[in-house]
Formats: structure tokens, C-alpha cells, sequence
């Protein structure tokens, strides 16, 4: 077979291809204090080389047994596998890994490499976070080496070539510099999908807006509503409609459907350079504070109910102890969703977060500048690198095939700059030096706050496979805030095991009424129950319904009317 590529697609090939390493090799950054982390993974070893020693035998004592095992293969049949792909590593299920000698033994020396690689790390007496470092990196560079990633050594990629004549490496190298002029690998097939015509569809009117937000108020679904308005505020480093996706998993009209006056808030698209000097203060006066302030005044209650996704609930609880350090009672009950409070122990995402690479990002944006949202989702996705970056890589450019048309992931592309002194502040404070669990440690517009003055009913929902916000360290936050709190265990992730809609009857969730001293405490007295935690959550939040109400004839009042539309236009902006 032979593929003709022009000297023009082989030069752009190179380019993208160029591009796509560049961005992966920012995930190491060797001349920061990771390279002191390296160099302690070798001073371990030398300080004991027998450790070493005896990996290194039986290391090789394994590699002598698949040569063996492929000298005494019997043509046709496959060999007694020496390593075995873990359960659910997808990279290997084509037939061709094991029935072909030659890519089940690239597999399985894959693997066995593998292996080596982290029981070095595993037996060095290293302390936990430099050894937690050494962990991720390591396991990104595996990751990165699996033969599943090359066109040479993919058989699946190379059969489809042959198969295909050479189109699908063509459509492959096409698809590579398209993504590397939009700064992203593409997850989904996004032309099936538009914000505001098949996503954030459900009705409502932007009622509120300033520099930072707009707040929608959401039409009502029933003939009454509950009295109290219910606030959700999303994480300001994604668009609010991963909370309102299509009409079946949309949790915000789930809300609406059960009698809830539902307000968002959507965050401005930080884009213009004279929004790069908004502070953390900026956010919780202009967007947190503001949006209560409104839902207040629109709802005509003296008090509401508030739920935060993520940072968002980060966001909502500084906002609280804010309104609490002032003596006022705006909220009656408060939904924390994946979010953190304390940051003890911050997950992979804690190894992005040092000293040095703090002094050095805020010698660059702290002052006033733009984070991009592209570099932010690039982290994200390498904290599950197989499953959000090395998977496209082989479907899209090896392969050359479209991905499938998937609303979470379209969400998970669609990025959102930051303003440089807000995130340098909310890093520093929160990540890197841990004050918000600290009383009157950090101060918000001018004024020292505590979470444990938070004395609200409180409904906190962590999930168990969460990569961004692990579900233990969300438990911390039952330590903090003095109410009476409910703990929920989600299954999956951080965003599936959130969009959950009962009527999909998946998954389940856990929930144990009694707040034990640990997590794993929690856990061990759990009572598993089939299906959404949504239901749950409803039923908790109708006991500071406040009774119900006429449902309002159209949205906003005299002094806050409607603009435009919902889902508006900040969220529409696209970086």
C-alpha cells in the first residue's frame, strides 16, 4: 500500500504534531521543584541499592519469562499471557494485541515496563507529597509511551489503514491541524451542538447583568412554587450550562420541574484586557453577593436557598461567612456540590501547585492579565490523560475518525479564561497555603471571615471516582461548617456522578445521617441506595421550601426586568 502525502500535509503534519508535544511537555516542569523530587527518587535508591537491585531481578527474570513464553507460542494460538491489562484499559481490547505474537509481545513489554516504572517509585522511602508527585508524572509518561499511541505500533490503526487505503491516515493528519489551530484536542463531534438551540435550553430571561454576570431567572414549570428561590453558582472556570445540558439531564430543569424559582448565575467570559485586573473580592461582591442580593429582591423573600458546583461552591461559602462576619441572614440553606472548603489534600491537581511556579504565575498575570481556559482544560484532561487526551489522539489522528457527538464533553471544550489576580489569589490562598479552613485567616472585601460561623442546613455531595475534588477531601468540609449537614456519596466522577437524572435510573449513591471523625469511617456505615442522589437532595431542600406561592407571571420586577433570552450572551463567548 502506498499513501501519498504531499510535502505542503507533511510539513503542516509536523507543525501540528510539534505543537501537540509541546503542550505535553508542559505537564513537567524540570527546572522547578520537581526536578529537586526527581533527583530525591535517585538519591533513595542509591542510599539502598539493593531495593533497586531486586526490582531490577525480578524485572528481568519476568522479561525472560514472555521470551520464553513467545519462543514456545504454538502458530495460531496465543501464548499464556505473563502481564495482564488492568480491568477497564480499553487501549488494548482489539483482537489484534493478543492474537498477532509480535503486538502481544509490544503489549505485554509495555506493561511489564509499566510495572517497573512504578514500583520504583512505590519502594523509595520518599515523604507523601513528593512521592504523590512522582506518582502522577510518572504514570503521564507512561501513559504517554503506550504503543497504543503510535501509527507504527498500533495494529488496530494499521489494519484500518490498509482497510481504508490510506484515507483514514489523510483524514487523521487532517484532523490533527485543525485541532492544533483551535488549542485542543476535539472529544466530541461539536457541530451536533449549539448553546441555546439543543444545550441550556430551558426557558427563562436574563434579568441582571454587570461586568462579570448576568443572572437568569428560569420560567416556572408548575402552578406553584415554593416560596423561597433557590441560587445556583456554577464554577466560574466553566459555562453554568453543564448544569442545564438537554432537556433529559438537565439538572436545572429537573429544579424547575419540582417547584423551584430557579435563578444562575453565568460568569463573563473573561476576554477583554480590562477585565484582567478582577480580584477574588470582585467575584463574591460583583457575582456571588450580587446575584443573592437580586434573587432576593425578585423573589420577594428575605431569604433564599444557594447551591455551588465546584469552585462555585468554593465561591458561595466565602460569600456566606462573608455575610455572616456582617451579621446578615440572606440564605436559608446552602448545597455544596464536588466542592472543596478544606484543601489539605487537593488530589493530582496539588501537584501543578508549588512555590516556585506560584511566584513565577504571579509575577506574570498577578497584577492584572488573563489565565487561558485552554491551559486550565489541558490540566484538567491530564489528570485522566488515557481516558481525555491519548484516546482522541488515537481515534482522531491515527484512526482518523470524528468522535462521537457526547453534550459533557462538548461542555468540558468549551473553556473559560480567568482574570490573572483572582486566580493567583484564589491558588495561593486556597491550594498552596490552605487559610479559608483557617478562622479570620483570610479576609474578603475587608472583612476576616470564618466558615465555622456557617450555621446553615447543609447538603454536601461528593463523588466517589472524582478526579478534580476527591470525595475525602470534600468530607473535610463537614468539619468546618457548624449546621446540621448531610453527607451524599455519588458514584462516578465529578461531572457524571452530578448529572445524574433519576429517570435515567443509573448508578447510586451513598448516605449515612451520622458524620463520623473520618471519611473512611463515613463510608464503612454507608447505606447504598439505587439510583439519582437528585430525589434525595429534593426532598431535603423541600424542608426550607418556606411553604409555596403563586408561581410568578413573568420574570424579574420593576426594578430588575428582562434583558434577553436566556441562556444570554456571556455564555455564548467562546475562547
Amino acid at each position: 500500500m502506498q499513501v501519498h502525502i504531499s510535502e505542503d500535509q507533511s510539513r503542516s503534519f509536523a507543525q501540528a504534531g510539534g505543537a501537540l508535544l509541546q503542550n505535553f511537555l508542559k505537564l513537567f516542569p524540570l527546572g522547578s521543584e520537581l526536578g529537586q523530587v526527581w533527583q530525591s527518587l535517585l538519591a533513595a535508591h542509591s542510599a539502598d541499592p539493593s531495593r533497586l537491585g531486586t526490582l531490577q531481578t525480578a524485572y528481568l527474570q519476568q522479561q525472560l519469562a514472555l521470551w520464553g513464553s513467545m519462543l514456545a507460542r504454538e502458530p495460531g494460538k496465543p501464548a499464556g499471557p505473563v502481564a495482564t491489562t488492568d480491568k477497564g484499559d480499553k487501549r488494548f481490547a482489539g483482537r489484534e494485541w493478543r492474537e498477532n505474537p509480535y503486538y502481544d509481545y509490544l503489549r505485554q513489554v509495555y506493561l511489564l515496563n509499566s510495572r517497573f516504572l512504578n514500583d520504583v517509585v512505590e519502594t523509595a522511602e520518599l515523604d507523601e507529597p513528593a512521592k504523590h508527585r512522582l506518582r502522577f508524572y510518572t504514570r503521564q509518561l507512561i501513559d504517554a509511551m503506550s504503543p497504543a499511541n503510535f501509527a507504527a505500533t498500533n495494529p488496530e490503526a494499521l489494519r484500518l489503514a490498509l482497510d481504508t487505503k490510506g484515507e483514514s491516515l489523510h483524514a487523521g493528519i487532517r484532523h490533527l491541524i485543525e485541532d492544533v489551530k483551535q488549542g485542543r484536542v476535539s472529544m466530541s463531534d461539536e457541530s451536533a451542538f449549539e448553546v441555546g438551540r439543543n444545550l441550556a435550553v430551558t426557558p427563562g430571561e436574563v434579568v441582571f447583568e454587570n461586568e462579570l454576570i448576568q443572572l437568569i431567572q428560569y420560567q416556572p414549570a408548575t402552578a406553584n412554587v415554593r416560596k423561597l428561590p433557590l441560587l445556583m453558582v456554577p464554577p466560574c472556570i466553566n459555562k453554568f450550562y453543564i448544569l442545564d445540558l438537554q432537556p433529559e439531564n438537565s439538572f436545572v430543569r429537573y429544579a424547575v420541574e419540582q417547584g423551584n424559582t430557579v435563578f444562575m448565575v453565568s460568569w463573563r467570559n473573561i476576554t477583554e484586557d480590562n477585565l484582567g485586573g478582577l480580584t477574588w473580592d470582585d467575584y463574591i461582591a460583583d457575582g456571588v453577593m450580587k446575584a443573592i442580593e437580586v434573587a432576593r429582591a425578585i423573589g420577594k423573600s428575605d431569604k433564599i436557598n444557594a447551591l455551588g458546583f465546584c469552585v462555585g461552591g468554593t465561591l458561595l461559602a466565602a460569600a456566606l461567612a462573608l455575610l455572616r462576619a456582617r451579621g446578615e441572614e440572606r440564605v436559608a440553606s446552602v448545597t455544596l456540590l464536588a466542592t472543596m472548603l478544606d484543601f489539605s489534600y487537593p488530589g493530582d491537581i496539588g501537584v501543578f501547585v508549588d512555590e516556585a511556579s506560584m511566584a513565577s504565575r504571579e509575577a506574570a498575570i498577578g497584577k492584572g492579565g488573563i489565565l487561558s481556559g485552554r491551559e486550565l482544560a489541558f490540566v484538567f484532561s491530564a489528570l485522566r490523560a488515557n481516558d481525555l487526551v491519548w484516546s482522541y489522539v488515537v481515534n482522531n489522528y491515527l484512526k482518523g475518525k470524528t468522535p462521537e457527538a457526547f453534550d459533557i464533553l462538548y461542555w468540558n471544550a468549551d473553556s473559560t479564561n480567568l482574570p490573572g489576580p483572582m486566580y493567583c489569589w484564589y491558588v495561593r490562598n486556597m491550594y498552596l497555603e490552605n487559610k479559608l479552613r483557617e478562622p479570620g485567616e483570610l479576609s474578603m472585601c475587608g472583612v476576616p471571615v470564618d466558615l465555622g460561623a456557617i450555621r446553615l442546613p447543609t447538603y454536601i455531595l461528593a463523588t466517589r471516582e472524582d478526579h478534580i475534588v476527591p470525595w475525602k477531601t470534600a468530607y473535610l468540609s463537614t468539619r468546618h461548617l457548624k449546621g446540621d449537614t448531610r453527607f451524599v456519596l455519588g458514584a462516578s466522577g465529578h461531572v457524571a456522578g452530578v448529572i445524574n437524572p433519576p429517570s435515567k435510573k443509573r448508578r447510586s449513591f451513598w448516605r449515612n445521617d451520622h458524620l463520623c471523625a473520618s471519611a473512611e469511617e463515613w463510608l464503612v456505615g454507608a447505606e447504598e441506595t439505587p439510583g439519582s442522589w437528585w430525589s434525595n437532595w429534593n426532598a431535603w431542600l423541600e424542608g426550607f421550601s418556606g411553604g409555596v406561592r403563586a408561581a410568578p407571571k413573568k420574570s424579574g420586577n420593576a426594578k430588575f426586568k428582562a434583558i434577553e433570552p436566556a441562556p444570554g450572551r456571556y455564555v455564548k463567548v467562546r475562547v
